[in-house]
C-alpha cells in the first residue's frame, strides 16, 4: 500500500490547472519504493523516523515525535508529516502512516486547502506596494463582471466583505471548476448575507474574486502562473503546485465508526482555486512557514507582512482567542498569539502556525477528510519546542553610528500630565515610548524624512510625534497627537493644555 500515487505526474498549463485529467485516486495510502521526482536532483530526505535532526535535543525530538504520533494514531489518519522550523530553517520533520515500515518523505506532496489563501494574499500585496491597488479601492474598480463590486480589497482579504461564504452549485470542493467559470458564476441571487465591513465571515468566494483581481491585474497572466514566477520560484518552493505532481499522496475519508478508508475526488476546482487549489510538501511549507516568520524582499518586506498579521475585523464574540488579519489567521493559545492558516479539501486536512516573537512555526499534513486535530497538533509542535528548549536571546550590541547628539538628548524621562514616561532611542532613529507606571500607553516610532515620527503599534499607531521646540532652538515639549509631554510634572513652564494652577504642587 502507498501514500503515493503512480499515475502520470500532473502537469499544470500555464500556471492554470487543466479543466479534465485522469482520477489520481489509487486504493494505496502509502508507498513502498522510493521516489525521485527529479532524477537530477537529491534523494528525498526520510522524515525524523528516525533521521535525527543536531539542532535539537534528543528529548525535544521524542517529545515533537510522540505527540505527532498520538495525532496520526488517535485521529485515525493513513498518514501524517509534521514540521518544525526555527530561526528560518527546518530543524526537525516527523511521518507516521497506517503502514508499517512505511513512511512519507518531505517530499510527498499534500493537498493543502485554505493554506493556498495565504498565497493568494501576498499576491494582491504585492499588487498594493507595486501601485497597481489599493487596499480600501472596491473590487469592482479593477475586475468588472461580478456581482459584488462595492467590496474593497481589505474586507475580501480579511473576511469582512459580508459575502456568501461558498459558490452557488452543489459543493465546489467535490465538483468540477467547468461549473463556475466566470466570477458572475460564483453568486446566486443573494451574494451580500452580511453588511460589509461590520463583521468576521468567511467567505470562500471572496478569494476566487481576488484570484481574479490577480489575473486581471497581471495582464491576464492566470494567478498560478503568477505565483509561480513571482513567489514559489524566488523561495525555492519547486514542489508547490495547482495540481499534483509525483509523489504525492492520495486523499481518504475514513469511516467514522469502523476502521476503514473509501478514496476521496481530487478535483480542479477552476475559478475557485485561490481558497484552496495548492498542493505542497513538507520541505516547501518549511520556506513558506520561514518566509512568513521573516520576509524576502524578493518577494514581500517583513513590514508588509507585518501589517497582515494585524487583526483587521473584530473576532467573533464567542472567540476572542482568534481574529483575521489581510490572508491570515490569529490565534492566541496559552498565552502566545500564532499566525498562519488551516485547510481542508476532501481528502486533506493542513495547518501552518507560527509563533513571530519566538521564530518558531509548525506544519502538519494529513491526508485525510476529517478525523485529526491538525490545528491543536501544529500549535503543540511549536510550543513544544519554545518549552523544551526556550530561545537564547541575541547578545546586545550597541546600534550603529553615527550618534546623533540631538535625539541623545530627547531621551530619558517625560511627563504626560502627571504621568511618568521614558523614551528611548533605537536604532535607524527609531524612537520608544513606554510608560513607567504599570497603566500607560507604549509605541514605538518610526523616522520621517520630515523630523516628525510615526506611532507603529498601540493606541498611538498612524499618530505622528514632533518635538515643539522655543525660538531659541531648545525643546520646549513634545506633541503626540496633541498630547503635551513635558520634561517635568505639569511644569508651568510648558504649554499645559487648560494651564498649571497658579500655586503649584501643594501638601
Amino acid at each position: 500500500m502507498t501514500i503515493t500515487q503512480s499515475a502520470e505526474s500532473h502537469e499544470p498549463e500555464a500556471g492554470r490547472p487543466r479543466a479534465s485529467e485522469p482520477d489520481p485516486v489509487r486504493s494505496d495510502p502509502v508507498r513502498s519504493d522510493p521516489v525521485r521526482p527529479d532524477p537530477d536532483g537529491p534523494e528525498p530526505r526520510v522524515a525524523d523516523t528516525p533521521e535525527p535532526c543536531p539542532e535539537l535535543l534528543p528529548q525535544t525530538r521524542r517529545a515533537l515525535l510522540r505527540r505527532l504520533a498520538v495525532g496520526q494514531a488517535e485521529g485515525r489518519a493513513p498518514s501524517m508529516m509534521g514540521v518544525v522550523v526555527r530561526d528560518g530553517r527546518v530543524v526537525w520533520t516527523g511521518a507516521r502512516s497506517s503502514v508499517e515500515g512505511e513512511v512519507p518523505h518531505g517530499d510527498v506532496q499534500y493537498r493543502i486547502g485554505s493554506i493556498t489563501k495565504t498565497f493568494v494574499a501576498v499576491q494582491v500585496l504585492r499588487l498594493r506596494d507595486e501601485g497597481l491597488l489599493g487596499l480600501d479601492d472596491p473590487v469592482g474598480r479593477h475586475l468588472e463582471g461580478t456581482a459584488v463590486p462595492d467590496a474593497t480589497i481589505a474586507q475580501l482579504l480579511s473576511h469582512s466583505s459580508g459575502l456568501a461564504a461558498e459558490p452557488r452549485g452543489p459543493w465546489w470542493e467535490r465538483t468540477a471548476g467547468e461549473l463556475r467559470p466566470e466570477p458572475a458564476d460564483l453568486y446566486g441571487e443573494r451574494p451580500q448575507r452580511l453588511p460589509a465591513g461590520r463583521q468576521y465571515h468567511y467567505s470562500n468566494t471572496g478569494y476566487a474574486l481576488l484570484g481574479a483581481l490577480v489575473e486581471r491585474l497581471r495582464g491576464g497572466t492566470p494567478w498560478g502562473e503568477v505565483l509561480r514566477r513571482e513567489v514559489l520560484e524566488p523561495l525555492g518552493m519547486r514542489r508547490t503546485a495547482l495540481r499534483p505532481e509525483m509523489p504525492h499522496a492520495g486523499g481518504w475519508a475514513v469511516h467514522p465508526w469502523a476502521d476503514a478508508m473509501l478514496p476521496e475526488p481530487s478535483e480542479d476546482t477552476g475559478l475557485m482555486g485561490p481558497a484552496g487549489q495548492l498542493w505542497s510538501t513538507a520541505e516547501d511549507l518549511g520556506r513558506w512557514a520561514a518566509f512568513l516568520l521573516r520576509g524576502d524582499e524578493r518577494v514581500l518586506s517583513a513590514a508588509t507582512l507585518a501589517e497582515m498579521r494585524t487583526p483587521a475585523v473584530p473576532p467573533d464574540k464567542r472567540a476572542w482567542d482568534a481574529g483575521y488579519g489581510l490572508g491570515l489567521q490569529l490565534v492566541r493559545r496559552e498565552g502566545r498569539t500564532l499566525v498562519g492558516h488551516t485547510g481542508s479539501m476532501p481528502g486533506f486536512l493542513a495547518t501552518l502556525w507560527a509563533d513571530v516573537e519566538e521564530d518558531v512555526a509548525g506544519i502538519v499534513l494529513a491526508n485525510c477528510t476529517s478525523g485529526p486535530a491538525v490545528p491543536a497538533i501544529a500549535a503543540d509542535l511549536t510550543g513544544i519546542v519554545i518549552e523544551h528548549e526556550p530561545r537564547i536571546p541575541e547578545p546586545w550590541r550597541p546600534m550603529p553610528g553615527p550618534l546623533d547628539p540631538e535625539l541623545l538628548a530627547l531621551t530619558g524621562p517625560w511627563y504626560w500630565g502627571a504621568n511618568p514616561h521614558t523614551l528611548r532611542l533605537r536604532a535607524e532613529r527609531w524612537l520608544e515610548l513606554a510608560p513607567l507606571a504599570a497603566a500607560g500607553r507604549a509605541s514605538r516610532f518610526r523616522a520621517e524624512e520630515d523630523g516628525t515620527w510615526t506611532g507603529l503599534d498601540g493606541y498611538y499607531a498612524g499618530e505622528t510625534l514632533r518635538v515643539v521646540r522655543d525660538r531659541d532652538g531648545s525643546v520646549s515639549h513634545l506633541d503626540l497627537g496633541t498630547f503635551v509631554f513635558t520634561r517635568g510634572p505639569y511644569e508651568p513652564s510648558n504649554p499645559v493644555p487648560g494651564g498649571v494652577d497658579s500655586e503649584g504642587w501643594r501638601v
